[in-house]
């Protein structure tokens, strides 16, 4: 193979010659794999070749050592340590580190990257010892481009995401700040260089903890970064900002000497900055600290409550409010007109910037905004009039609403008024600012006073102009939850404005210039209205049922039609948005929903059939029929044999795992609903069950709710669970050894331990329930189930939900042993503890009265425990 004419093919306009010339390197890749990566190094390095050779050389290199899912970058990673002996490693990696000096940017670039996977691969083994000493080397003596490309390199190494690098990177902290804190001082001469400096520096600020805790090498530091926002160079200034971004989320507690003596005024200077990008990084340094302030005041509310040592607090933002406010509110004036709407520009910054500022500090916001306000509103120039309107609706979260009351009530009419703005971007923000007050200050909303003149100017903005849809449709989205529907209530404040709301928003998904955005927008509305009128319209609900229906239909056929990306975009966005409609619809309608339920049912088999398997549509489909099945219940059993087979091959889908995760949940569902009638087909279940909790493709995260399914199928067919009991306590027992280990807390291992002993108590709990007339085959499992109950019991990190399924497992086991069988388990001092405790805990409510039940039970099974003796 000719190497070189290969990788040029790889680049040529002509189809078939590219996909030929892929092809053989992937072949290559599979077949040769050592002498593949060799001879791309080669390319990469031979100076000789065309610059546009060697990047595609880079290129072919990365990809071999790439992959999206961490079990496939696993794979490839294994071919490297495996399949390339220890002289072609060499050369490999020799090549990669010569490139890193060549005059060519785009070929030191790729073999930064490709330098990058290897040490991803050999750091955390302790192989490759010399390579951050000579990348330390390389920045000291090299040439210009070997000192750009090794700090390149070393940021590059550093924004890994890999859990076993990044703890190698610790041992290599001293090597990686002189490298770069070399690169980045002001007495480097060439700006490349130094910016590649000062983008490492950010890259590697996690692991330079221990250099941070030195006071002197930490002064150091922040010198360097601090001078570098006054570089000349727009790029060094914008990577200094955004190290002290990096350093105020990571080193708050160190930073109060710092703010005080520098960051306040470089900062707030920054954030005036002629050059946008500069801007927007200084006004991120004000929004990293008043997230890190958010979260040690929880924080610390949390260490009170336990006892624990409170984090260091300096109110930064509290201090800064006079000098950071006034530049937010006038940055907020520089708008962009000609923005699309996810264009990050100053003003956009700006708004949220001053968001987080109002929750972080409060009410003493409210002074120094209102000022703004009340001198902007009506002004003449449009961006004084928006930055007004778009400022107060910034401050609806964050100070109490006893003080938001009286303004929100006094600026509504004045808001509602600018819904009628002749600049249409002026109309986007007031309704933007009526969905804030709508979503944080709903109690000052009278439903007498404002709703009428509030719905009216939203759906009248919704039909006056596409570009306000998404801020009008929010706006009422968040005006029906705020009159929603309150259990027992037949009537609310919606349903004198449901059956036109309804009519306006089917014409606006119908409009000639509806977008894909617009007709989504308005179908959300539609569900949200939908789900919150009273009791009093579900007449009016029924007939939009029939619409939806009709619409859903007409979508079946239109796959034939598909000739675009485009097409296939908005086609799947519509059958997408109205089968979360009709979903709501049959949650309302409940049983009502069955004269329908043929039609329903034969459309979305229609569309799944249709569907392609990229399709994005099957995930709606899927909870539409969950709530059907809900509805109906055993009525449900009669479309079984036709949606079966769907619901099969989603559940062996691993590679999409939102479906494969959506048709675990749809198991539990039907299995509810249709209860013995599920029987026929629990095999196919069961075996999908059990293939997903062995996949390693499929995220642990899913695997608890497999467990859940497990005792909602073993509640609705009874004893005939008999045939699973065996493989599926196994299970069981194997998942309830899983812990979150007593090293430093690590929470999100907690959330996942918490959600699977959730899965694994409410499995125990259906499988005895099931089998309560079968008792003589849970018998031999009595025992780990205990000790299952006694580890839960023992850990202190515990949620309701858990605690209720441990009550009902004890309360449901001492019913179906009502002779004391077992009663001997229940004489161990802490089961009747934590009853008690959960009872205390959880004295209201479903776990309360569970705990009071499990109480009694328990307490008959110890007046017979004498007698088992």
């Amino acid at each position: 193979m000719n190497v070189s004419e290969v990788l040029a093919n790889t680049l040529s306009p002509d189809a078939s010659i590219r996909q030929n010339a892929e092809q053989q390197l992937s072949s290559a890749a599979t077949e040769h794999f050592a002498e593949y990566v060799r001879l791309l190094s080669d390319e990469l390095a031979n100076e000789q070749n065309q610059t546009f050779i060697r990047s595609a050389a880079g290129l072919a290199l990365k990809n071999a050592f790439s992959a999206r899912e961490r079990t496939r970058l696993q794979e490839v990673q294994q071919k490297w340590l495996s399949q390339v002996d220890a002289i072609i490693k060499a050369q490999v990696k020799q090549n990669a580190l010569t490139t890193l000096g060549s005059q060519t940017n785009q070929a030191g670039n790729a073999a930064a990257q490709f330098i990058a996977a290897v040490a991803a691969i050999e750091l955390p083994r302790n192989e490759w010892p010399e390579l951050m000493p000579q990348l330390v080397r390389n920045v000291g003596e090299g040439t210009v481009s070997l000192k750009q490309s090794s700090l390149t390199t070393i940021g590059y190494i550093c924004e890994t995401d890999d859990e076993e690098l990044r703890s190698s990177l610790n041992q290599h902290s001293n090597a990686i700040l002189t490298a770069v804190v070399q690169g980045a001082r002001k007495e480097e001469d060439n700006a490349d260089v130094r910016f590649a400096a000062m983008t490492a520096l950010g890259d590697s600020l996690e692991f330079v903890k221990s250099n941070f805790e030195n006071e002197g090498e930490r002064n150091y530091i922040m010198q360097v970064i601090c001078e570098a926002t006054q570089s000349t160079d727009f790029r060094i200034q914008q990577a200094a900002f955004g190290c002290l971004n990096r350093i105020m989320a990571l080193y708050y507690d160190k930073m109060r000497f710092y703010m005080e003596k520098a960051l306040f005024g470089l900062t707030v200077v920054g954030m005036k900055h002629e050059e946008e990008e500069v801007a927007k990084l200084a006004i991120e340094f004000w929004c990293t600290v008043c997230e890190e302030e958010m979260n040690i005041e929880d924080d610390n509310i949390t260490a009170t409550e336990t006892g624990m040592e409170p984090r260091p607090f300096f109110s930064f933002a509290r201090v800064a409010t006079t000098e950071v406010v006034p530049v937010l509110l006038e940055l907020l004036t520089k708008q962009d007109e000609d923005a699309s709407d996810d264009e990050y520009n100053v003003s956009r910054a700006a708004y949220q910037c001053l968001q987080l500022y109002s929750q972080c500090v409060g009410g003493i916001i409210i002074t120094p905004v209102l000022a703004f306000v009340e001198q902007n509103l009506r002004h003449e120039d449009w961006r004084l009039r928006d930055a007004a309107v778009s400022a107060f609706g910034a401050i609806m979260e964050g100070p109490e609403l006893k003080l938001l009351d009286p303004l929100v009530k006094q600026a509504l009419p004045v808001l509602v008024g600018m819904m009628e703005d002749k600049v249409v971007i002026v109309k986007d923000s007031a309704a933007y600012a009526l969905g804030r007050i709508c979503e944080n200050c709903g109690p000052a909303i009278d439903a007498t006073m404002h709703l009428p003149s509030l719905i009216s100017a939203l759906f009248t903005g919704l039909n006056d102009n596409p570009k306000m849809a998404s801020s009008c449709c929010w706006a009422l989205m968040n005006l029906a939850d705020r009159f929603g529907l309150e259990v027992g209530v037949d009537t609310n404040p919606l349903s004198a404005h449901f059956e036109s709301s309804v009519r306006s928003l089917l014409q606006a998904t119908e409009r000639s210039d509806a977008d894909n955005a617009l007709r989504t927008a308005s179908y959300e509305v539609l569900n949200s209205f939908v789900m919150n009128v009273g009791q009093d319209q579900l007449a009016t609900i029924a007939q939009l049922n029939t619409v939806i229906i009709d619409r859903l239909e007409k979508t079946v056929n239109m796959q034939n039609q598909v000739v675009s990306m485009d097409d296939k975009n908005t086609l799947e966005e519509m059958q997408t948005s109205l089968a979360s409609v009709l979903m709501s619809i049959i949650q309302r309608l409940d049983k009502e929903i069955k004269p329908q339920a043929d039609r329903i049912m034969q459309a979305l088999l229609g569309i799944l059939t249709a569907s392609p398997s990229s399709s994005i549509v099957p995930d709606a489909i899927f909870g539409t029929v969950g709530s059907l099945a809900n509805a109906l219940e055993q009525d449900f059993t009669v479309y079984m044999d036709a949606f079966s087979p769907f619901l099969y091959t989603a559940l062996g889908n691993e590679q999409e795992q939102q479906l494969c995760s959506l048709a675990i949940g749809l198991v539990s569902d039907i299995a509810r609903s249709i209860g013995e009638q599920v029987l026929p087909y629990c095999d196919t279940f069961m075996n999908y069950l059990l293939n997903n909790l062995k996949s390693s493709t499929l995220s642990q995260t899913y695997k608890p709710a497999i467990l859940q399914c497990f005792g909602d199928i073993a509640q609705a067919i009874d004893g005939h669970f008999e045939t699973y009991l065996g493989v599926v306590m196994q299970v069981l027992q194997q998942a309830s050894t899983i812990s979150a280990g007593n090293t430093d807390k690590n929470y999100e291992m907690i959330e996942y331990v918490l959600s699977l002993r959730e899965g694994i108590m409410d499995a125990y709990d259906g499988i005895v329930i099931a089998l309560k007339d079968k008792t003589q085959l849970l018998a031999p499992y009595v025992a780990p189930l205990f000790g299952f109950l006694s580890v839960v019991n023992m850990d202190p990190d515990r949620s309701e939900a858990l605690m209720r399924s441990a009550m009902g497992v004890l309360g449901d086991l001492a019913e179906s042993f009502p002779n004391g069988e077992i009663a001997e388990y229940f004489c161990a001092h802490w089961v009747m503890g934590m009853i008690k405790e959960t009872r205390q805990t959880y004295g209201t409510g479903r776990t309360g009265d569970t705990a009071r039940w499990a109480r009694e039970q328990v307490k008959r099974q110890l007046t017979l425990a004498p007698r088992q003796q």
